[in-house]
């Protein structure tokens, strides 16, 4: 059994006190097998894939308020081929009642299929507050982005809190996932320097495989160095091995100071594996003496 000392048990309880899932709109059946083991009232955002249609979006969502969770559908950007499009998910959103939180990210695509390059376009566009969006989630990139300078990131980051408070909108953070704290919480300081006192929620891999770990963190430009993955409790020598992110939320917890983070919460990517990681965080709370 873990055994960690009082900051790092006081620091994690304050982390997991309102953590957040991930989810695809083909996870609805494995979200009503994990539901017995996800608090009621968490968040669980539904992605926005490129394979997955209006339909299966909405039911997610749909699903996610129906078994008393809160539905945070996401919006690409880049994705939407017309404002058309965008008011179509908008309206079926409002008209289900699943549209108060939304998480607006540019998308994958090289080129926008349609009129908006970002999220930031997403936003002003005033679609969000004529269908009744009142909260508004947005990306944040600790260990940057593969195809962004870091200044950009910043920049845009600066402009989106800026128009979400001239808007009256509430607002977030979720940061990519990561193998290591420190790194995530430099950059937590860097953001409440520049006057963002959003809150942010940390990306955190659920448990998985080892290689579909670093399949995804060579993806969005994680770094996985022999060292960092040491530290993390990955093997690189052992791809077909597990890891769960034991070893990161204690670093995390041990380095936290409300004081100078401000409010920082957890999000967990699941990488398809919903109902094991909802399991993983209730065994970790009751390991850690957080229930």
């Amino acid at each position: 059994m873990t055994t960690v000392s009082t900051p790092q048990v006081a620091g994690a309880a304050l982390l997991l006190r309102d953590f957040s899932l991930e989810m695809t709109g083909k996870d609805t059946p494995r979200l009503h097998t994990a539901a017995e083991s996800i608090p009621a009232g968490t968040r669980i955002n539904v992605t926005y894939l490129g394979n997955e249609d209006l339909p299966l979006r909405l039911t997610a969502a749909q699903s996610v308020q129906e078994l008393g969770f809160v539905p945070v559908p996401h919006v690409s950007a880049r994705r939407l081929g017309s404002q058309e499009q965008l008011e179509e998910f908008l309206a079926a959103l409002r008209d289900s009642g699943t549209q108060k939180s939304v998480f607006v990210v540019g998308g994958d695509p090289a080129q926008p299929y349609g009129p908006y390059t970002d999220s930031f376009d997403v936003i002003r566009s005033g679609l969000l507050q004529k269908y009744g969006i009142q909260q508004v989630g947005m990306s944040g990139y600790p260990e940057g982005h593969p195809q962004i300078r870091q200044a950009e990131l910043w920049a845009a980051l600066e402009r989106k809190a800026a128009l979400l408070a001239a808007e009256g909108l509430a607002g977030d953070i979720i940061t990519q996932f990561g193998f290591d704290a420190e790194p995530v919480l430099t950059w937590i300081e860097q953001l409440r320097e520049r006057g963002i006192d959003l809150p942010v929620r940390v990306g955190v891999p659920g448990p998985a495989g080892v290689r579909r770990l670093l399949s995804y963190a060579a993806r969005f430009g994680v770094g996985t160095s022999t060292s960092i993955a040491r530290k993390y409790g990955l093997s690189l020598t052992n791809l077909m091995g597990t890891a769960g992110p034991d070893r990161f939320l204690h670093d995390l917890a041990h380095r936290y100071d409300a004081a100078t983070h401000g409010e920082v919460k957890l999000h967990f990517y699941t990488f398809g594996g919903l109902g094991a990681t909802s399991t993983w965080i209730d065994d970790f709370r009751t390991k850690e003496g957080l229930k």
